[in-house]
């Protein structure tokens, strides 16, 4: 039975460099995978939270249901504030679609 157990320790030490070597790139490509993917996630939450906030910005209701005056509303502000956004939201398009490309060749994965 003592025969049997072998420390890890050891084996460790018996491995050759192409263990060792196999062992590291390993390691190294899932954690690459996993940051990469969580930067493209990441990237994707900013997306959704921008288009809910140039959403939010046509909301001009009443301050309340039965009142009928509206909510103070700057034009200026309202376009350029909405123009920002938009700006902002095709950059991150585009840095999304690239990413992801970009993710799927280097690991083998689609996204």
């Amino acid at each position: 039975m003592e025969d049997e157990l072998k420390p890890r320790f050891i084996e460790s030490l018996q491995r050759n460099n192409d263990q060792i070597r196999e062992d590291r790139a390993r390691t190294i490509g899932e954690d690459s995978e996993l940051i990469y993917r969580r930067k493209v996630e990441d990237i994707e939450l900013k997306i959704k939270r921008l288009e809910r906030e140039q959403e939010g910005l046509i909301d001009i209701s009443p301050l309340d249901r039965n009142s009928l005056t509206f909510v103070d509303f700057n034009p200026e502000a309202f376009v350029q504030k909405d123009m920002e956004l938009s700006l902002t939201i095709r950059n991150l398009n585009i840095q999304l679609e690239v990413s992801q490309k970009r993710f799927e060749y280097l690991f083998g994965k689609t996204f």
